[in-house]
């Protein structure tokens, strides 16, 4: 999918889908699924990596997975799938010191990791201006505003924006500078759907909501939490009350891995079915001759080497 495809399918008012994808298995399964983009979200930061929000993820990190998913997309649409549009986040500190070190970064982006687009958060002047420099150097850039997590710090933790009148007006302010500074599209997050609404019928490109309500021209989500894959009991993300589990991959994961735990541990597995590699016909027998032969020559037995149970500590 063009960026060319994707005006077509909003003008056409055809919902456009989007899910993040960070590595080779998650970008085969987005694109066999038929979504329209995939984003190499900073989201990787506390899904993949661990981190409590985006800001510490770094443009070494961002480029590592862009390039993950790439060659990962590529092989999809070998097997005869159709190439989603592919947009990478510039992560906090990429761009914001000035419109020029945006461009290079951008640029070394696009480059390595052979990407169509990318996403940058804020619609404040200077950002404007970025935008501005980054198209007309012939960059292809995605809009983000409401809930910008790289602003994290400044707006006091993850809050939803819109929900005051001034605030709502403000959003669709910032839309239309961010149209007017060459934006193809505006990721809508966490704002009320009556405001993502009016902010989508006041603007000319298409608007990607997550947590903003069914009027936008797009959903986007996680690729782990609509999945389902951060709901285990122990461990510390919470999955946004905005966002759908169309599974629970995550349950499915942690049985299997106790089943196998269970079955290494009762010796069921690997039985003779997951045993393939036979020695060669009549090669058995000369094998056990010369271990007759290695332990005559060693003056020990196969029973002699084992090694009586350790005074240390167990750590397992």
């Amino acid at each position: 999918i063009t960026i060319v495809e994707l005006k077509k399918m909003y003008s056409k008012k055809i919902p456009i889908t989007m899910a993040t994808a960070y590595d080779f298995p998650s970008a085969v399964h987005v694109d066999l699924a038929g979504i329209d983009v995939v984003l190499v979200g900073d989201s990787l930061g506390m899904v993949v990596l661990g981190y409590d929000t985006t800001l510490p993820v770094t443009f070494d990190e961002i480029l590592h997975h862009c390039r993950n998913h790439t060659y990962a997309s590529k092989l999809a649409v070998s097997r005869g799938c159709k190439r989603p549009l592919l947009v990478g986040d510039l992560p906090f500190g990429s761009y914001e010191i000035s419109a020029q070190e945006a461009q290079r970064n951008a640029y070394r982006l696009l480059k390595a990791a052979t990407l169509t687009s990318i996403k940058l958060e804020g619609a404040d002047a200077a950002r404007l201006r970025t935008v501005e420099t980054l198209v007309n150097g012939g960059i292809a850039v995605m809009g983000h505003i409401g809930l910008t997590p790289q602003s994290y710090s400044t707006l006091g933790g993850f809050r939803a924006q819109g929900k005051h009148a001034q605030q709502a007006v403000s959003l669709i302010e910032q839309a239309r500078q961010l149209v007017n500074a060459g934006v193809f599209a505006i990721v809508l997050e966490c704002v009320p759907a009556e405001v993502a609404k009016e902010v989508t019928e006041r603007i000319s490109v298409p608007t990607i909501g997550i947590g903003a309500g069914m009027h936008t021209s797009g959903q986007v989500l996680v690729y782990h939490d609509l999945l389902g894959m951060m709901q285990h009991p122990h461990h510390a993300k919470v999955t946004p009350k905005f966002c759908k589990q169309f599974s629970s991959v995550g349950v499915t994961i942690n049985e299997a891995l106790k089943e196998f735990r269970r079955e290494v541990r009762e010796r069921s597995f690997p039985d003779l079915n997951f045993s393939p590699y036979k020695m060669a016909a009549g090669e058995l027998e000369i094998f056990k001759q010369k271990l007759v032969e290695l332990d005559r020559s060693s003056g020990s037995s196969r029973s002699d080497s084992v090694s009586t149970e350790s005074e240390e500590t167990k750590v397992y």
